[in-house]
């Protein structure tokens, strides 16, 4: 009741001190899109607009010299996860579909088209065989163990693969939702490429169905840092997706066997995946058996709900990335509040995370965005200086900003108690991640579709 309060009386101190209000959501899209730009690998187009960015890991390849250029750096390393990218890329998609207008309004769809379209091409690159996928390069101890730019990597990028004796539905579940939501995003602007999406979605998750097993129990370097707790959600939320891209009975058969109508997700992020089947079969299939589901979460997302608050208003579900599980949920009650779910309620739980991470809270949580934004990201790129300047663990330590601007990257968040410090060595709270970025971007985008509907 205390934290309730304290909340509510903080609240009530920013919007009275002005800082609370509206924000230029078009800026915020067009600088999370950039974002992305900055976590690119390989062979960077001539339009490239990060300045501080060139060609890197040219020489990414496969165990049999298949081309494994591509794709986007995780966070602030230079490893490519591929479970995490599809997440991000899958979340990406939806919000595209769901909040084109948003974009739109933005100016900014072709650019969002562009940014999926990266990975969606790696993702082909990726699955070398129907029975075999590429879900990481890079060995992440020896990445971690060095800093500097992407382009002056020298060390060894070994590529571990899934394949029937080394299995991971998750990982090639996950994929084949991306592949899926990219086919429905690029059907009617693109079908050459948007029909091979969708081939190879039907094939890795065919090889997912067939071939069980956890991805991180296969590459075992990913297991420290990105380790699945299971894949049957993933195989109900690939399925799901299948599902919508095709109208095809045999899939929402498969959402069924792996989903579930009696559970609730604790969140939705790169590792679950609940809630993500149980709205989309809500809202694309008609499936009312998911609904009780999607709107306990909801309520438990909602202030008197089951996650905790912090004193001016961030749902802060934990300790590592609270901004993500946040703006996550954010994209969900917009998902849900379009299609009439617990609307109001889930436009005002939104807006309040979306705008506590664009300044409500006295500061920004967005890199190169609003009121006193992180200057100091847990990200080797940005914090080199203009080349040819050397850059080494003393560009980690100096004591400024970064000499690059990182636009658009969202910061892990603060502690239970609103408190940030805006520290490069804080890779906890100030690391940045392309699966953070998706579900907030996505909102944003909803957040502008609904000033479009609302004649703002």
């Amino acid at each position: 009741m205390a934290t309730r309060l304290m909340m509510l009386l903080g609240m009530i101190a920013l919007c009275m001190s002005g800082v609370a209000g509206q924000y230029n959501y078009d800026e915020v899209l067009e600088k999370s899109i950039l974002f992305y730009e900055a976590e690119r690998s390989g062979d960077l187009p001539a339009n490239n607009r990060i300045p501080y960015r060139g060609d890197s890991a040219l020489g990414d390849q496969g165990n049999q010299g298949q081309d494994l250029t591509g794709g986007w750096y995780d966070a602030g390393d230079h490893v490519k996860f591929g479970f995490p990218m599809a997440f991000a890329t899958t979340t990406l998609a939806w919000g595209i579909l769901e909040f084109r207008d948003g974009y739109e309004a933005a100016g900014q769809y072709n650019l969002a088209l562009d940014s999926i379209r990266w990975t969606l091409n790696y993702f082909l690159k990726a699955h070398v065989s129907d029975n075999e996928f590429y879900g990481q390069v890079g060995d992440a101890n020896t990445d971690h163990a060095w800093w500097g730019r992407p382009e002056d990597m020298t060390m060894e990028r070994p590529a571990w693969s899934i394949s029937p004796s080394a299995p991971g539905s998750d990982l090639a579940a996950e994929t084949a939702a991306a592949l899926a939501a990219g086919y429905l995003v690029f059907r009617d602007l693109d079908a050459a490429f948007a029909n091979n999406l969708l081939a190879h979605s039907r094939t890795l998750y065919d090889f997912a169905l067939n071939n069980r097993g956890i991805y991180s129990q296969s590459i075992s370097n990913a297991a420290g840092f990105y380790a699945s707790s299971a894949y049957e959600d993933e195989l109900a939320w690939g399925a799901a997706w299948l599902y919508r891209a095709t109208g095809e009975q045999e899939y929402l058969d498969r959402a069924y066997e792996f989903g579930t109508t009696t559970n609730t997700a604790w969140a939705y992020d790169w590792n679950e995946k609940i809630v993500g089947y149980q709205l989309l079969l809500t809202t694309s299939a008609g499936q009312t058996d998911f609904l009780p589901r999607v709107e306990n979460f909801l309520r438990n997302w909602f202030p008197g709900g089951s996650v905790q608050y912090t004193p001016l208003g961030l749902a802060w579900l934990a300790q590592w990335g609270p901004n993500r599980y946040a703006a996550n949920a954010a994209f969900i009650a917009l998902v849900s509040a379009k299609y009439n779910i617990l609307a109001s309620e889930s436009e005002q739980f939104a807006r309040s995370q979306i705008h506590y991470m664009l300044g409500d809270a006295g500061r920004s949580y967005v890199v190169g965005f609003g009121n006193n934004p992180p200057q100091q990201p847990h990200h080797r790129s940005s914090s080199c200086p203009d080349q040819p300047a050397e850059c080494d663990w003393d560009e980690f330590n100096q004591p400024g900003p970064n000499y690059q601007i990182l636009y658009g990257a969202l910061v892990g968040g603060p502690d239970q108690n609103d408190q940030f410090e805006d520290l490069r060595s804080d890779y906890v709270r100030n690391e940045v991640a392309t699966d953070y970025n998706a579900g907030f971007q996505g909102a944003v985008a909803a957040l502008r579709a609904i000033q479009l509907r609302d004649g703002k």
